[in-house]
């Protein structure tokens, strides 16, 4: 009966797992309790045990569920290539148009990490981003990860609308960040790309930056979905 009740343990998260994963918006527990038929209780209790392993994470305030940093990393992998190597051309031709600081980031358990960095090239820039985790709700790269993860912020409809989000003084005054997502092929962020600078030197060229930010963060979608 031991090993019954295990199996059936392990089915049921196994279950909840695969509805994270295909949902096209991030569910909360209440919406995964009643799509599989469990009492929230026990959909609570194997949504956490999930989370503790990394196969989800929950986003924003109200804990919407997404897939966690073990499954996205794995779904960025190339046989060949890294994500951070699939992005290094991206980094780069940013860096040199902007003349600002480049990231590669990407939704962590408890935040924005980010992976990679292409350095200013201005005297007065941003510090190294690169192993530094930061709330989602404060950064652009996070803003993108809770649009285009389903767990929704103040901003959502706007940010889809225009394909990017920016956070300016908000994680820091006088810093100023513009962000687009990299989609997986259930158009869920996986990653993202930013540019970051002084407020005073990037606000003026979000309008002009943006495209470029938004057609490098589409050309990676398209390498990590094998299109490319």
């Amino acid at each position: 009966m031991a090993t019954e009740t295990g199996t059936q343990a392990i089915e049921r998260a196994a279950q909840l797992l695969v509805r994270v994963v295909e949902s096209a918006e991030a569910p909360s527990i209440g919406e995964l309790s009643e799509g599989s038929g469990l009492p929230k209780s026990t959909t609570s209790r194997l949504v956490s045990a999930l989370e503790r392993q990394g196969l989800v994470q929950r986003l924003g305030a109200r804990g919407r569920l997404r897939p966690g940093p073990v499954l996205l990393r794995y779904a960025s992998r190339d046989t060949s290539q890294t994500l951070v190597e699939l992005a290094d051309p991206s980094l780069r031709r940013l860096a040199d148009v902007s003349g600002e600081t480049i990231n590669l980031a990407v939704p962590g358990p408890g935040g924005v990490e980010h992976l990679a960095q292409e350095d200013t090239a201005h005297f007065v820039g941003v510090t190294d981003w690169v192993g530094r985790r930061v709330p989602f709700e404060l950064a652009a790269n996070g803003k993108c990860f809770l649009t285009f993860g389903g767990a929704g912020c103040p901003q959502s409809p706007e940010i889809r609308a225009r394909g990017y989000a920016t956070s300016i003084d908000e994680l820091e005054v006088g810093l100023t960040a513009m962000a687009a997502p990299v989609l997986g092929g259930n158009g869920v962020a996986v990653a993202a790309l930013s540019i970051s600078g002084p407020t005073t030197r990037l606000r003026p060229r979000i309008e002009e930056l943006a495209p470029l930010l938004k057609t490098e963060a589409q050309s990676l979608s398209l390498q990590l979905r094998g299109a490319a």
